[in-house]
């Protein structure tokens, strides 16, 4: 089923899960735009922002951001660190309804996860954003990054035989239940960001996709090394591809 449920229940509590580490410079404006633009269109929400190990000011800063924005819950991940794990922390503690997952360097535009609450209250069960439709665009994209996320997202484009183009990003945003039947989440690092679409997309929930923006950060250095996920990029891959042509529908989503 790929269409929105229109009997779905409305949505209560907008959880954001911002995984940090090292971020003390980029995680003010981030934070402070976020809730403002959340507040502006009335939506009841929560920022779980997880200090996934950090070695700056990141704690400190998120406990001073936390005495001025009260939607704000800064957690400490002390066990494995990753990027993956990261989220999966933030999932487990947030307590919203429906889960929109964001970088901490403001890559992604508060405005954009505006739409995707508005498109989730439709009765979608996940909203894709893409980079690279109509309407989406990058600001500052590094040549070599945006070369190997396109053959990346290709790739995973022909294998699983699906119209996204850009399943490697990691803003999107699900309905509670759909984070729930993806369980176990198992990629630690950025492989995770593709673990939840492919999977939600395999077990039934329905998705739709809306044209984003993104812009490098401004502060800091990228935390993902293109040189280290290659296969762990291929892994993941890998293991929801084999559940979507071998499984017999054994974990597909029953409406």
């Amino acid at each position: 089923m790929n269409a929105p449920n229109p009997s779905a229940p409305k949505l209560k509590l907008f959880s954001v899960v911002i995984p940090a580490r090292d971020e003390q410079e980029s995680l003010p404006a981030t934070i402070e735009h976020l809730h403002l633009e959340f507040s502006l269109n009335d939506i009841p929400h929560e920022i779980v922002v997880v200090d996934d190990g950090s070695m700056d000011k990141t704690w400190e800063v998120l406990q001073k951001l936390k005495a001025k924005i009260p939607t704000l819950q800064p957690i400490q991940n002390n066990g494995e660190h990753g990027f993956g794990r990261a989220i999966v922390f933030g999932l487990r503690h947030c307590l919203g309804d429906a889960v929109v997952i964001m970088m901490a360097d403001e890559s992604d535009d508060a405005r954009d996860a505006v739409c995707y609450w508005k498109l989730l209250n439709e009765g979608w069960d996940c909203v894709f954003g893409s980079r690279f439709i109509k309407g989406g665009g990058t600001i500052d994209y590094p040549k070599l990054k945006l070369f190997v996320n396109r053959l990346a997202n290709f790739f995973i484009r022909v294998i699983f035989n699906i119209p996204l183009n850009d399943t490697t990003n990691a803003f999107k945003a699900y309905r509670r239940k759909v984070i729930q039947g993806c369980e176990p989440l198992i990629a630690p690092h950025f492989n995770l960001t593709v673990e939840i679409p492919l999977k939600a997309m395999v077990r039934g929930y329905s998705w739709t996709v809306v044209p984003i923006t993104w812009r490098n950060r401004r502060f800091g250095e990228a935390k993902l090394k293109i040189k280290e996920m290659g296969s762990r990029y291929f892994f993941i891959c890998a293991y929801v591809w084999l559940e979507k042509y071998f499984s017999r529908g054994d974990y597909k989503q029953r409406w």
